[in-house]
């Protein structure tokens, strides 16, 4: 019994405003996953052409590694919650306006590109924003417990809004499913209203002289390259999402031909990957106060890459599925520490601008899915993970040498 009077996992959702967080947060990831499987369905039916899948999700991330940097800007100049309200209202247009031109039979591939830019656009805005209002509105104590809770929610919705955005295709057509996740942004915009904006998440004094948006987006570049533990935690941050995570997408290389499976083989190595993704945010959530473990933390990366290594050389499907597991626990594990301990550290002025810079990860993918297809036409499949993982562990170790406070890291200063 008191090993369960010691477990803190959904404690952050005792706290009213954030639990309008967390289900504002459930409710765009369940759209954003949801139009990930619509807007290629769509964009294939219109065209035909695989080279169209890649371009269109391209449109969809290049705004991520345009925009989000400024977005952090803007949500540290103008307010975090007003910034969200507004994006997740043009969401929810965006995703009517393509309803209903599927619906009606005029929807071209031009409509698909412009709506997913736009749509990539706002995400961009609604990221730093939601993720630094969280730290305004649990605080410092709760602050792993409710980041870990937001990965929980994405890894989930990554595994539920995929199929039922399938069911929704299947069963009414895409023009349904676009006015479903038109209703999960609208009443993710009526939780967001309801938040009790903390002093900190509210727009500053703009009566004072305020810097330019741009010199606003170099001081924050300028405070993470001055800052070694900074920079070295948005290194653990960024870089793995890179040279890393898009081992899923050489997931069909080892379906068909390392494993000689099928679909059914690719599904059950991602719903691995997905249910340690879920298991590791769990665990950090379930923690408490034992938030600021740097020894932790770094060695959740190098498990990462250690995973991804041993993931490549396995001889047998559940081998494989064993340490897809494995990799999904590290990466949610160390990502929701290293989010943790960069609010924590960077000033409340400056929150929203580093978070924008963190949260381009989201955006690198792409990128890192081009150099992940380049290894592989090369080296093969299964040697690309192999380098892949060995650069994430390698990274993890110097980036412990390159910042040494960040391993003996237990107590951060308040800011």
């Amino acid at each position: 019994m008191g090993f369960f009077r010691n477990l803190h996992t959904f404690e952050s959702l005792s706290i009213r405003d954030y639990r309008l967080v967390w289900l504002a947060q459930v409710s765009t990831s369940m759209g954003l996953w949801m139009d990930q499987v619509a807007r290629a369905w769509l964009i294939y039916t219109l065209t035909g052409s695989p080279l169209m899948l890649g371009l269109v999700s391209a449109a969809r991330g290049i705004p991520l590694l345009v925009f989000g940097a400024i977005a952090g800007a803007v949500a540290d100049r103008y307010g975090k919650k007003a910034q969200l309200i507004i994006s997740q209202i043009v969401n929810a247009v965006l995703n009517v306006i393509l309803a209903v031109l599927v619906f009606t039979g005029h929807v071209q591939p031009w409509h698909v590109f412009v709506t997913g830019f736009l749509a990539g656009t706002v995400q961009a805005f609604q990221q730093p924003a939601r993720q630094s209002m969280v730290n305004d509105i649990v605080g410092r104590k709760h602050l792993l417990n409710a980041i870990s809770l937001n990965s929980a929610a994405i890894n989930i919705t990554r595994s539920i809004g995929p199929a039922i955005a399938g069911v929704l295709i299947e069963l009414v057509g895409v023009s349904v499913s676009y006015f479903v996740q038109a209703g999960l942004y609208a009443f993710a915009t009526l939780w967001t209203f309801q938040i009790r904006t903390p002093e900190a998440s509210k727009a500053p004094d703009r009566s004072k002289v305020q810097p330019s948006l741009i010199e606003s987006t170099r001081e924050g570049l300028q405070y993470i390259a001055g800052n070694r533990l900074i920079l070295a935690l948005m290194v653990l941050g960024l870089a793995p999402i890179v040279l890393g995570m898009p081992f899923i997408t050489l997931m069909p290389i080892f379906a068909i031909d390392v494993f000689k499976g099928g679909s059914e083989t690719q599904g059950i190595l991602l719903a691995m990957l997905g249910i340690g993704a879920v298991l590791g945010a769990l665990t950090m959530a379930s923690l408490g106060k034992g938030q600021t473990n740097g020894k932790l933390l770094v060695a959740g990366a190098a498990g990462f890459g250690l995973s991804l290594v041993l993931f490549s050389r396995s001889p047998v499907v559940i081998m494989a599925g064993f340490f897809t597991l494995l990799a999904g626990f590290c990466n949610a594990s160390y990502t929701s520490q290293d989010q943790t301990i960069i609010q924590m550290i960077a000033p409340a002025k400056m929150r929203g601008r580093v978070l924008g810079i963190y949260l381009l990860n989201r955006g690198l993918m792409p990128v890192g899915s081009l150099f992940a297809g380049l290894m592989a036409s090369l080296f093969g499949g299964p040697t690309a993970v192999l380098l892949m993982g060995a650069s994430c562990f390698v990274l993890a170790i110097g980036v412990a040498f390159f910042a040494p406070s960040l391993w003996n890291l237990r107590n951060i200063p308040e800011m």
